[in-house]
C-alpha cells in the first residue's frame, strides 16, 4: 500500500473512531468548504467576465461614437459594473427628457438642451451626480456579494475546529481516567483523533481568506474604475451639454 494510500485510510479510521461532537464539527466544517470553494469559483467567473465587458464597454465609450449608440451597445453587458454605471447615466438623463417631452434623435447631441431641464445647471449635474453614485454603490454591493461568507469562513473555521480538538482531547483525558493508565497508546489515538478537527479547520479557512483578500483587491479596482468614469461622465456631460452650447449661444 502506498504512503498516500495510508494516510487516507488512517484518517478515516481516525474520523469514523471520533467521538459524535467531533464528527459534528467536522459535518460544519466539511459544509464550508464546500459552500466556499462554489462561491470562490462563482465569484472568480463573476469577475473574470466583468473585466472582460470593461474593457470591451471602456473602448467603445472612447470611441466616442454618441451616447445613444454607445446605450444600446452595452444593454448585453450585464457583468460589467462600469456598463451598469453608464446605463444608469444615460437613464436619469432619458428620465429628465420623457418629463419634458423631448423627442430623441438618436444621434451624439441627443441628450436634452439646457433649458430643457428645470431649473440649474448645478440642480442637473447634482441629479446625475446622486444617480451615478447610487449606481456605483449598488454596483460595489453585487460584486461583493458572498464576500462576507469567505470572510465568515476565514474567521470562524479554525475556532470550530479547535473546538472539536478541545472536546476530543476532553475524552481522551475521561477515558485516561476511565481506564487508569496514562500510556501513549492510550493517549496518542483519542488525541490524533481530536486533531483531525483542527487540521480540517484549517484547511477551510485559508482558502476563503487567500479567496477573500483576492476578490476584495479586485472589487477595489473595480471601484476606482467606476468612481474615475463617473468623474469622467460627468465631465463630458458637462463640457459638450453645457459649456458649449453655452458658449455657441453667446
Amino acid at each position: 500500500m502506498s504512503i498516500g494510500a495510508s494516510m487516507n485510510t488512517g484518517i478515516m479510521n481516525m474520523v469514523s473512531n471520533a467521538d459524535i461532537i467531533v464528527k459534528l464539527v467536522l459535518i460544519i466544517l466539511l459544509v464550508f468548504s464546500i459552500v466556499t470553494w462554489a462561491i470562490i469559483f462563482l465569484k472568480f467567473r463573476l469577475l473574470t467576465k466583468a473585466r472582460k465587458e470593461t474593457d470591451d464597454f471602456l473602448e467603445l465609450f472612447w470611441e466616442n461614437k454618441g451616447m445613444k449608440k454607445i446605450y444600446l451597445a452595452s444593454r448585453g453587458l450585464d457583468y460589467s459594473p462600469v456598463a451598469r454605471l453608464f446605463r444608469a447615466g444615460y437613464g436619469e438623463f432619458s428620465r429628465m427628457r420623457k418629463l419634458q417631452g423631448a423627442p430623441d434623435s438618436g444621434e451624439r447631441q441627443e441628450l436634452p438642451e439646457v433649458e430643457d431641464f428645470p431649473g440649474s445647471r448645478r440642480t442637473v449635474m447634482n441629479n446625475l451626480e446622486r444617480s451615478l453614485n447610487k449606481a456605483a454603490i449598488d454596483q460595489g454591493n453585487r460584486l461583493e456579494r458572498a464576500l462576507s461568507f469567505l470572510a465568515t469562513t476565514g474567521n470562524t473555521a479554525p475556532f470550530i475546529g479547535l473546538f472539536g480538538t478541545v472536546w476530543g482531547i476532553m475524552e481522551s483525558f475521561r477515558n485516561i481516567g476511565t481506564m487508569g493508565s496514562a500510556s501513549l497508546a492510550v493517549v496518542a489515538p483519542g488525541i490524533s483523533e481530536a486533531l483531525v478537527a483542527t487540521a480540517t479547520g484549517l484547511a477551510a479557512a485559508i482558502p476563503a481568506v487567500v479567496a477573500y483578500n483576492y476578490f476584495l483587491h479586485k472589487i477595489g479596482l473595480f471601484r476606482s474604475e467606476m468612481e474615475i468614469f463617473s468623474s469622467e461622465f460627468l465631465s463630458m456631460v458637462e463640457r459638450q451639454f453645457f459649456i458649449e452650447k453655452m458658449g455657441n449661444k453667446a
